[in-house]
């Protein structure tokens, strides 16, 4: 479905900017349309976590191309995207009393790697748009 393939392109696009170039901590009094508002980000790590999803259930067929695998890497990409946004606004909703520790040890993790995780959405939405007859892009 080449919906999906757009959304997965651009969602892709979209968390690796806010992945890469802004702060872990959103803010609630942000612009309303900014990449910054935490509201925007759970709009957009459900969309782009739901889209993965989609994309795994629905490749897009080219000639030539096996439909799962060609559509594997940016749907796990956009599942890995938006679940480290989804987990962000979660973490930041919960009262520190009640955060396990398993959570912590998940935060520090995507912590440690968040922009190397924004640089890898983005340059996998890149290569789908551009190449999206290679088998695993």
């Amino acid at each position: 479905m080449l919906l999906v393939y757009l959304l997965s392109v651009v969602l892709n696009t979209l968390v690796g900017l806010i992945l890469s170039f802004c702060k872990e901590e959103a803010e609630p009094g942000a612009l309303s349309l900014s990449l910054n508002n935490e509201t925007v980000r759970l709009v957009i790590g459900g969309l782009s976590f739901i889209t993965g999803i989609l994309k795994i259930l629905s490749p897009v067929s080219v000639p030539g191309n096996i439909p799962v695998l060609g559509d594997l890497l940016p749907a796990l990409v956009g599942l890995a995207g938006g679940f480290i946004l989804l987990f962000e606004f979660y973490r930041h909703r919960v009262p520190d009393s009640s955060v396990f520790d398993y959570m912590e040890r998940i935060a520090a993790l995507i912590g440690r790697n968040r922009k190397i995780s924004g640089f890898i959405c983005m340059a996998t939405a890149v290569l789908h748009a551009i190449f999206y007859q290679i088998i695993f892009l």
